[in-house]
């Protein structure tokens, strides 16, 4: 059975800086691309930043914009995601996912993915 468990979350100002951890069980994340999403009440979960099976290639959302950066750690089977510069507009509860299927390429789709973390919150003041 897969497990995904998110932490780092926490509440910081703006411009301030965290790092969210994902330790993925049950499935090996040399295997499979993963990816963070996050979602605010009353809207859909959003793509955040992806990233590939052997961890060579990122993908990240347009409102990124250079702020966040995705890692992972095979030997640990854990996913990271680094988070700089952090906005108000930021706040959400922000979930980790792995990819259904061995594919090389991250993807940003929701869709793709068939497991997920219960999520950590991320809150910036102004």
């Amino acid at each position: 059975q897969v497990q995904l468990v998110e932490s780092g979350g926490g509440s910081v100002q703006a411009g301030g800086s965290l790092t969210l951890s994902c330790r993925v069980s049950g499935r090996a994340t040399n295997l499979y691309a993963m990816g963070w999403f996050r979602q605010t009440p009353g809207k859909e979960r959003e793509f955040v930043a992806a990233i590939s099976r052997s961890g060579s290639i990122a993908n990240y959302a347009d409102f990124v914009n250079g702020r966040f950066s995705i890692s992972k750690n095979n030997a640990k089977n854990t996913v990271y995601l680094q988070m700089n510069l952090l906005e108000p507009e930021d706040t959400a509860l922000y979930y980790c996912g792995t990819r259904r299927g061995i594919f090389e390429e991250p993807s940003s789709s929701r869709t793709d993915y068939d497991s997920w973390g219960q999520g950590t919150q991320v809150t910036v003041s102004s």
